[in-house]
């Protein structure tokens, strides 16, 4: 659905920079072409499933929130809890597989300190993030899609595929939305 959007914005782009008249320097838009763009945006589509709530049509957000939002994932990355937990809210929902909460910030720290304490190292090859907040403007969101490599302290290694997303208001975290996939064993054993 982001692709999607990336790929009418860059279209709209092309089509609105496409310069075929010259006049002393000044660059003039065909409005055929104004009309094609128009025509991109106004297109009806029959769906195939209906959403509970309208659709969000999410636009870019702020990159400074999928700064927080990487700053807290290294911090936790090296162990350090403390920075891990300082971008998020008061309230978390915490959302993993076969598992969810509503969390203060302190039992927040107490489950990522657990969690972490059970690791001798762990590695994040980040492969993309976004921010996105929706058109009203009213719900904000960065995901991120990694693969996370960790080491227990019993020296059992383990790979899965992450794809995590964060609600963020006022700037802070408020929601840790995560799903994983294991990798196959044939895969984990020719990594």
């Amino acid at each position: 659905m982001k692709q999607l959007l990336v790929i009418v914005i860059l279209l709209s782009v092309l089509i609105g920079c496409n310069d075929t008249s010259s006049t002393s320097g000044v660059k003039t838009t065909d409005s055929s072409n104004m009309a094609a763009a128009t025509t991109v945006t106004a297109e009806k589509y029959d769906y195939p499933y209906t959403l509970e709530n309208p659709y969000q049509d999410w636009q870019p957000g702020d990159q400074k929130h999928a700064v927080t939002v990487l700053k807290s994932l290294k911090a936790y990355e090296n162990g350090d809890i403390e920075a891990s937990v300082a971008s998020f809210g008061d309230t978390v929902d915490i959302k993993f597989d076969g598992f969810f909460a509503r969390v203060s910030k302190d039992s927040l720290k107490k489950i990522f300190t657990t969690s972490r304490g059970e690791l001798t190292s762990q590695k994040i090859e980040m492969h993309d993030w976004e921010s996105v907040i929706s058109k009203d403007k009213k719900r904000e969101y960065v995901t991120m899609w990694y693969k996370e490599t960790n080491t227990t302290k019993s020296g059992k290694i383990d790979s899965v595929s992450v794809v995590d997303d964060l609600r963020i208001v006022n700037g802070k975290i408020v929601e840790l939305d995560q799903k994983i996939q294991h990798f196959p064993a044939a895969m984990a054993k020719k990594k």
